[in-house]
């Protein structure tokens, strides 16, 4: 029987990611097997703004680190000095904890160099493109193409020579917020008895202008609603991003019980994934949103038209409290390595999706 041994026992790691929603929550997985493995180690986190909130939160992590590159933007150009003055303090913050170890996920060279600056000695990652030249050990990917990014980030446990497993996703809102929300289903009358689903029907902001390419029909979702309202005197609970109130407002206009439904597209991270607590389903296309309803462990309907669904779908899949739904076409999935192509079909493969389709696969997950 091989045994491995630990890579001399970091006391203390900071896991870098500085992509979106999705993305840090498919590092939960990884963060899951580091504490597991190290419980005595400290582990800090650096990512972006608009994904912090979600780290703060999460009970593995001690210190947080942002990382926002429109504001180093700003400071290159008032000058060259607010540049490296702005460098040096984000530097510095992380070198003054004296880190051990880095586990790099950005697929980028330069945050491989700030572990670097910050005194990291052991700096390990993944190799895109040969962007880890400032890494000590790497594993070398050519994209998220065959299997889960879950499994990629897990892959670079290895280089540590630690036993991998594969966990669920985890994701956490604090005390305040979930005070709040207990607080908004009695302003709304909503007991706890009450049958509630979430609807996720925006795209978010990873594809910016073509983010409703990854969008199941408006129209679609109005007539869904109005048949969950229907069939199981549900609430319904919408959640987007602040930007997509008036996607959210067009859905809702059609729908014929308007009290029943909440437009809930202008919450904070941490409210959001304090009432997806309160959901026993969501429906969704493939959003962050979806991805708080799976590191909640609640039932989900995905729908996945150009993004491939074993890549960045549900981790780890469960068909008993998941069903993603897709229609296979000869060009599906047109996102790859990072790039979306131009869609010459009409988005068939999700707007041959259908209303009983939906109904059908709500149904079977709820039975089950």
């Amino acid at each position: 029987m091989l045994i491995m041994k630990k890579e001399n026992n970091p006391r203390s790691f900071l896991v870098i990611n500085t992509f979106g929603i999705g993305d840090v929550l498919f590092s939960t997985a990884l963060l899951r097997n580091l504490h597991d493995n190290f419980p005595e180690a400290r582990i800090d986190y650096l990512c972006n703004k608009k994904t912090a909130p979600l780290l703060k939160t999460h009970p593995f992590i001690r210190k947080v680190f942002i990382y926002e590159r429109d504001e180093f933007v700003a400071a290159q150009k008032k000058s060259i000095f607010a540049m490296i003055r702005k460098y040096w303090q984000f530097i510095s913050e992380i070198r003054r904890e004296k880190i051990e170890c880095a586990i790099d996920l950005s697929l980028n060279a330069p945050f491989g160099f700030f572990a670097l600056l910050a005194g990291i000695g052991k700096r390990y990652g993944l190799n895109y493109k040969n962007r880890s030249r400032f890494l000590n050990k790497t594993v070398k990917i050519d994209g998220f193409t065959d299997k889960h990014v879950a499994d990629y980030y897990l892959d670079t446990l290895k280089l540590l020579n630690i036993p991998v497993k594969r966990c669920n996703l985890e994701v956490y809102t604090d005390a305040a917020s979930k005070a709040w929300a207990m607080e908004f289903l009695s302003q709304n009358n909503i007991p706890k008895e009450q049958f509630v689903i979430g609807i996720a029907p925006c795209g978010g902001d990873a594809f910016g202008k073509d983010n409703y390419l990854r969008r199941w029909p408006p129209e679609h979702f109005s007539l869904l609603i109005d048949r969950l309202i229907e069939r199981y005197n549900a609430k319904i609970f919408i959640f987007a991003g602040p930007k997509e109130k008036n996607d959210v407002m067009g859905i809702i206009e059609p729908v014929t019980d308007k009290k029943a439904v909440f437009d809930l597209s202008e919450l904070s991270l941490e409210k959001t994934v304090a009432l997806v607590e309160h959901c026993q389903l969501l429906i969704g296309n493939d959003t962050g949103i979806l991805k708080f309803a799976d590191g909640s462990n609640k039932k989900v309907v995905a729908f996945y038209g150009p993004i491939d669904e074993k890549v960045y779908g549900p981790y780890p899949y469960d068909e008993k409290r998941t069903i993603v739904l897709k229609k296979n076409m000869p060009c599906r999935p047109c996102y790859n390595k990072f790039r979306i192509s131009p869609c010459n079909n009409d988005r068939r493969c999700l707007k041959e999706i259908t209303v009983d389709e939906v109904m059908c696969a709500a149904s079977n997950l709820l039975r089950s």
